[in-house]
């Protein structure tokens, strides 16, 4: 029965979340490889994914090994950017004077051109991965911090109300309160901090050491190479995906009892 069960469930979750990503994925590369054929694009310009395909199987070790590095970097970013993130926020919610003190820092550090910021930070740490691990956890650092702000802030007036009868201490309020309060919002900023994270750390990559998908896009953007640049592209697509579905995974183990989660299943 419970075998049964859970083969179930298991078809519910590939027929819901993964059939119809990779069904209109499917569709995608088919108009693709059909236009490009139509208009008779140059490979220079435009590969058809038939020859982006082709060119990933000839050398996939190779593809995800660098993906390896640009995975690393972004996944350390991800990490110092949140627990920055969520230092600053617990000051925020609970001052609105340093609210109104950091919020402009951050706010200029959001608006800051990343291609400007890399070759200052090669010049300050070097050529190795510290500063493509910087550039990715400033980039997930923002939306990490006003997600957990709000979460922080929105808890039940009731139940804050109830804590402050019965003398709860102001670190018991924010342990058993805030912080379940404020997980609905954080597992959202995380799937927007990912993406921005790999971004960060590719772009780093085409000033920094010989290594990672940031590097192999450059490269094979200078030499002309479309269906190379394209396949790492691509790598680096099925990379933040699966982040995502993994995310979503944990949200739902994790926020069983939240309504967002209930209400999706």
């Amino acid at each position: 029965m419970k075998a049964s069960l859970a083969r179930s469930a298991a078809v519910r979750f590939v027929t819901r979340n993964i059939a119809p990503p990779v069904l209109a994925f499917i569709v995608l590369l088919a108009v693709w490889e059909a236009y490009v054929g139509w208009r008779d694009i140059s490979i220079i310009v435009v590969p058809p994914p038939s020859a982006v395909i082709e060119r990933f199987f000839d050398r996939p070790e190779f593809f995800w090994r660098e993906n390896a590095h640009t995975f690393y970097e972004a996944s350390l970013g991800l990490m110092f950017g949140t627990l920055a993130a969520a230092l600053v926020a617990v000051v925020m919610a609970h001052s609105s004077l340093a609210e109104r003190t950091l919020m402009p820092l951050a706010i200029a550090l959001k608006v800051t051109p990343l291609v400007a910021v890399a070759p200052v930070l090669m010049i300050i740490f070097g050529f190795g991965r510290e500063p493509n691990i910087i550039i990715a956890a400033l980039l997930s650092f923002f939306p990490v911090l006003i997600n957990l702000t709000a979460g922080l802030r929105d808890v039940n007036p009731g139940a804050l109300e109830f804590l402050r009868s019965i003398h709860a201490s102001s670190w018991q309020v924010f342990w058993k309160l805030r912080v379940p309060s404020s997980m609905p919002y954080l597992f959202p900023a995380l799937k927007t901090a990912y993406p921005l994270a790999l971004i960060g750390a590719v772009v780093a990559e085409w000033f920094g050491v010989a290594r990672g998908l940031g590097y192999v896009i450059a490269s094979a953007n200078s030499n002309l190479d479309t269906p190379t640049l394209f396949a790492a592209i691509g790598v680096l697509a099925v990379t933040g995906v699966t982040v995502n579905v993994i995310l979503s995974v944990i949200e739902r183990r994790v926020l069983f009892w939240h309504e967002s989660v209930r209400t999706t299943k």
